[in-house]
């Protein structure tokens, strides 16, 4: 289990948190019809929070926890090959996004260079060099400095074009950056949730994972740790949840209130995981999360290859997953609960080869 030594087995919670984090990224993906989904599993159109926002903040949040679990006795030995093994993952994860973005029809004239695996690339490069060479200190003063800076960036520069500060889609100052200086397709036109000056505020949601990790490998005993966690997530949250009264949560800007908000429930459900699996050894239920969690970013990518068959490719007039949701439409079950099954379905498609990877030992990393 875990020594109080500062030295840490591997965390089932962790994997766990990983492997559902993925399954429920799959399942609000992939609804069963884009025209029957419950509000909290689509993604909020501008101001707001629902369960889906806080999907992609909490996977950032986790890698952020494994790169201080897996480079902290990395910092006093020399660099050079570490450095290198961290440009080489960060390309080829930012690769897949690209081979994804071009899915189905592969058309290079209308290419889309964001995403959410061209996120965690960047990210994951950034905040792995910054954890080899920084201290908790150093790492919480940056992340500070660039959440108060972005949200003076945002409230007090005027979008140009309108001589007035802008917070509306498109019409703002990210909008501007991403219209000026960002190659290929933007995902909404005129915009996209992953554009260029978003990136800096998602940067330190992945350095809020470090802090928690690093917190992870004190001397302290597991129900200290646990409660830290707890307590400190708490407090990042609230302090959050106030910022949003004068800089709105908002995931397509990735707002500081946004950052704060997330990180404290990605804190609060590190935590409790923790807590129930690590430290009481709760296994029930668990292993689904441990088996996706084992090969997270390759299930990710399968889910969208496979998609190919159960969403897009024509059966009878209409695809697979139409067909599945007006069938069970018409027993008289609401068509986004239908919805929501088939996407449920789709996640258990994609625990197959999850599973077997897993049996079999296999474990994919990008």
């Amino acid at each position: 289990m875990e020594n109080t030594s500062g030295a840490l087995s591997r965390l089932l919670s962790l994997d766990a948190m990983r492997g559902f984090t993925i399954a429920a990224m799959i399942m609000v993906n992939f609804p069963g019809h884009e025209d029957f989904v419950f509000p909290t599993l689509r993604h909020t159109r501008w101001n707001g929070l629902t369960f889906t926002d806080l999907i992609a903040p909490t996977f950032l949040f986790i890698v952020g926890v494994s790169i201080a679990l897996a480079y902290s006795k990395k910092r006093n030995v020399p660099k050079g090959g570490f450095y290198r093994k961290i440009i080489i993952r960060s390309l080829k994860i930012f690769a897949v996004g690209m081979f994804l973005n071009m899915l189905p029809d592969f058309n290079f004239s209308d290419l889309r260079y964001t995403g959410t695996l061209h996120r965690i690339a960047i990210v994951f490069l950034v905040c792995a060099i910054l954890f080899l060479n920084t201290g908790w200190k150093q790492q919480l003063g940056l992340a500070i400095a660039i959440l108060l800076l972005y949200w003076l960036a945002l409230t007090t520069i005027p979008t140009p074009g309108t001589g007035k500060v802008m917070l509306e889609p498109g019409v703002n100052l990210a909008a501007w950056i991403d219209q000026q200086y960002l190659p290929g397709k933007m995902w909404q036109g005129t915009w996209d949730p992953e554009g260029i000056l978003s990136t800096f505020p998602a940067i330190v949601t992945t350095i809020t994972g470090m802090l928690a990790g690093q917190l992870m490998l004190l001397p302290l005993s597991p129900n200290e740790k646990s409660n830290y966690l707890l307590t400190v997530g708490l407090a990042t949250a609230a302090l959050g949840y106030f910022w949003n009264l004068i800089f709105p949560t908002n995931e397509n800007l990735w707002t500081s209130s946004f950052v704060l908000v997330t990180s404290g429930f990605a804190s609060m459900l590190l935590g409790a995981l923790y807590f129930l699996i690590d430290i009481r050894g709760g296994r029930r239920g668990i292993v689904p999360g441990v088996i996706f969690g084992a090969n997270a970013i390759a299930a990710y990518v399968l889910a969208d290859i496979l998609a190919l068959l159960f969403y897009l490719m024509p059966a009878g007039g209409d695809t697979l997953n139409h067909h599945a949701v007006a069938a069970l439409s018409q027993t008289g079950m609401d068509p986004r609960l239908a919805s929501m099954l088939y996407a449920l379905f789709f996640v258990c498609i994609n625990f197959i080869p999850a599973y077997l990877l897993y049996k079999k030992r296999i474990f994919i990393k990008l």
